[in-house]
């Protein structure tokens, strides 16, 4: 990949279940003061950031054009803001290709969501569904799930067990991340009793309701100096949309992530993906899907994500170790996380979650039902 991109900064809010007294641009300024304290990164012209980029939706944050209120955080006064909604990786895809395209030498990326907000989630993610033919039966992000996780099982012969080994793992990871002081460890048997959602999803299975914002600065290689001396380096990216009407989908497997993993590798330069990264971020909204996405991934064979996740002490690949989606980041933010994550790791700045001498990571993105659509984003460090 041309002229080099490195993320030279990572800010995180904590995630928490209901952060009531907190407004949107509280969470992004906490965010923005820290990525400023580590790096001296202003907004004058020439020298500091150039571009920045805001992740949010207008249904999560109840107002039209969401980022409009976010422009004195953002420091987009006669300045170029630039908004991603839905998945949040994507915003890293594109400061990536406004730095590489010679327009810009330094991009913020500033992404918030408070999903407390709304009744239920479910009501938001029924509107990206058809009007005519869809809402009226009403689907959401949950029942497609449903429909994915029960086709997956009954390709891949993943068990029950293994299901709640997933979300097991997840949350205990997830209580060696600061950034998750709301979580707690959960038994099997607990997972397995949980109440039904949406058969065969329980409610264990499904990532909780989190608020928070997170946040990164991209900055072209000549320009990294200037900011860290531990910069980490965007070495491929790759992203796939899968059909919109499920029907006309193979459920059981994921064409679109399969897709969008072979454009990053092949921009990475790597041929082996079972080999290629000490560590993989996967946004897991369910816990069905972190076997799926590690298999879409080619991290392990296809019909083989059950025994990898249930796997402990010989991992070659360290999966979530952060905790994951599953354990507690919004959903539109997920992507972003799974690459805050990764790239804190081969930073050497995951503190109680770390893994020793990482190098090398992968962080996905997923967003629309069933996992419709993938990105992908393999990372380096200096």
């Amino acid at each position: 990949m041309a002229r080099r991109v490195g993320i030279c900064a990572v800010a995180q809010t904590t995630y928490e279940p209901d952060k009531w007294n907190e407004r949107f641009q509280g969470m992004a300024l906490e965010v923005l003061e820290s990525i400023q304290a580590q790096t001296g990164v202003d907004f004058s012209k020439g020298r500091g950031i150039d571009m920045s980029i805001n992740v949010s939706d207008d249904i999560f944050d109840a107002r039209t054009i969401s980022d409009n209120a976010m422009t004195d955080v953002l420091g987009a006064h006669m300045g170029c803001e630039e908004k991603v909604a839905q998945e949040g990786i994507q915003a890293l895809y594109y400061g990536l290709a406004a730095i590489q395209s010679g327009h810009v030498d330094v991009v913020l990326v500033v992404g918030h969501c408070k999903e407390s907000q709304c009744r239920s989630r479910n009501m938001v993610t029924h509107v990206a569904f058809d009007p005519f033919y869809t809402r009226p039966v009403g689907l959401d992000f949950c029942a497609a799930a449903g429909l994915q996780a029960q086709a997956y099982i009954d390709h891949s012969g993943i068990t029950e067990e293994q299901l709640a080994a997933v979300v097991v793992r997840s949350r205990r990871n997830a209580l060696k991340n600061d950034r998750l002081p709301a979580i707690e460890a959960v038994t099997a048997e607990q997972v397995m009793t949980s109440p039904m959602l949406a058969d065969p999803i329980r409610q264990l299975h499904a990532y909780p309701v989190s608020d928070g914002a997170v946040g990164m600065l991209l900055a072209a290689e000549e320009r990294v100096g200037a900011f860290t001396d531990t910069p980490v380096w965007i070495t491929g990216v790759g992203n796939c949309m899968d059909s919109f009407f499920l029907g006309d989908r193979d459920l059981a497997s994921s064409f679109a992530l399969k897709e969008a993993a072979r454009r990053a590798y092949m921009r990475a330069g790597i041929s082996d993906p079972k080999t290629a990264f000490d560590l993989v971020e996967v946004s897991d909204l369910f816990a069905y899907q972190q076997p799926m996405w590690l298999e879409g991934l080619g991290i392990c064979d296809e019909g083989t994500g059950g025994l990898a996740v249930c796997a402990t002490g010989s991992d070659s690949t360290a999966v979530n170790p952060s905790g994951g989606t599953l354990a507690g980041n919004p959903m539109i933010l997920g992507g972003l996380v799974r690459a805050a994550e990764a790239s804190l790791q081969l930073m050497g700045k995951a503190h109680g979650h770390q893994v020793d001498d990482a190098s090398t990571a992968l962080a996905h993105g997923v967003m629309g039902p069933a996992g419709q659509f993938h990105s992908v984003v393999t990372l380096a460090r200096a």
